[in-house]
This record gives structure tokens, sequence and C-alpha cells, in this order.
């Protein structure tokens, strides 16, 4: 059973999580709004942001060898896989060496998170710490696959560890940023308080919620707290 087809199995039993938890509210008007502020921001950013995004590719290639783009499986609304974008922190074999340094996290059991982790590179670290390596992440936004805010998508292996509950993630489509980012990020090391903020991010959202986060996000990106 390849990866897709274990993901799609486990959602089997989760259908209605989202129901169950009676979160989703139909707001239309504000659904389009939202996707078209996605797609007007987003675009904008990539244009204004083009000649940092050559910057970047230069030095993370002058760094180490590889790719500067990094891809990686993730999921995302409704459960369902995509690729995501990033500027690659790491040394191009890291998931490789997974195993090497899982005993290195420093979070909950779901999630990983590393200080000291010796795959991530001099420019790496550097990128990381401003979230400079979420930026291709724009590309997902404008194709759909995530929107500017909401609950961040988690890696397929994560949902191992999932409780019933943390399904409700799901029924937002994934953000760049979100109110998990804005209230500690990495500090944050209970997964169930996690999951608790995409729940209320959820549950309370409108266009209003998202441009208090948005605005939020950017001192907290610029200080560099809680990243990790």
């Amino acid at each position: 059973m390849n990866c897709s087809e274990a993901i799609s199995t486990t959602y089997s039993t989760n259908e209605n999580v989202a129901k169950y938890f009676h979160v989703v509210k139909n707001k239309p008007i504000q659904e389009s709004t939202k996707r078209a502020m996605d797609i007007i921001l987003s675009s904008a950013a990539i244009i204004a942001l083009a000649p940092l995004f050559l910057l970047l590719v230069l030095l993370i290639r002058i760094d180490s060898k590889g790719s500067a783009l990094f891809t990686q499986e993730r999921i995302g609304f409704k459960r369902k896989p995509f690729n995501m974008y990033k500027f690659r922190s790491m040394v191009v074999d890291a998931e490789e060496k997974f195993e090497q340094v899982k005993d290195l996290n420093h979070t909950n059991p779901i999630m990983f998170k590393a200080k000291n982790d010796p795959r991530i590179t001099t420019v790496g670290k550097f990128i990381r710490k401003y979230s400079l390596d979420e930026l291709p992440q724009l590309l997902n936004v404008l194709k759909g696959e995530m929107s500017l805010v909401g609950p961040r998508p988690p890696l397929p292996r994560e949902l191992d560890g999932y409780k019933h509950w943390h399904y409700v993630r799901f029924s937002k489509t994934p953000g760049l940023t979100g109110l998990w980012q804005v209230s500690g990020r990495a500090n944050i090391k209970d997964f169930d308080q996690v999951v608790g903020l995409d729940y209320k991010y959820i549950k309370n959202w409108n266009l209003l919620f998202d441009i208090k986060i948005i605005l939020k996000t950017i001192p907290v990106v610029f200080s560099g707290k809680g990243a990790s």
C-alpha cells in the first residue's frame, strides 16, 4: 500500500469529523472574497519579492549542493495530499537521514522540531529563523492548494499519531500562516494545544480574523521568535 492509499484508508473512518464538531459554517460571500484576496495578495507578493527570491536561490546554491527549491508532500483541505513548496534549508538527503535525527525532537511526539538539527545548512538556519523558507508557498496559495491563513498542513507520517478529533484541521484550507504561528509557534509543545488553536480559528473564522492574523504575522516573522 502506498502513502496516498494508506491516507485514504485512515480518512475513511473520519468522514464526519467536521460535521461532528459543527465548526464549518457556510459563508459563500466571505469564502469567495477570501479566495480573491489570496490570488491578489499572493500574486502581488510574488512579483514584489522576485528579487529576494533570486537572491535566496543564489545563496542556497552557493551554500550547499542541490536545488534551491524543495517540494514535500503535505495533507490539505479535505485530507487531499499536495506538494508544498519551500526553499531548501537542509542538505539534499535530509529526508533519508530523518531516522538518524528523530531522537533530537524537542516538541511533541507527532511533530518534529530540533533546535540543533545537523541537517540544516548555514543559510538554512537564517531563512528558517525568519520564515523565508516558507515564501515559495505563495505559489501553493496561487494554485488554491493553500490560503494565506489557515491551519498548517501536516506531513503524512504525522497522521499516525492523530486522535479522532485532530482531523478537524482538514475542514479548512491550510495556510501560509495561522493562529498557531502568531501564538508561539515552536514554543507550543502540546499538540492538542496546536490543534486547539486550529479549532478556535475554524470555529470563529471570518475575513476580519484572517486580516488580524496576517497583521500579527509580520512582527512575529521579523522578530524570529518561536522559529525552529
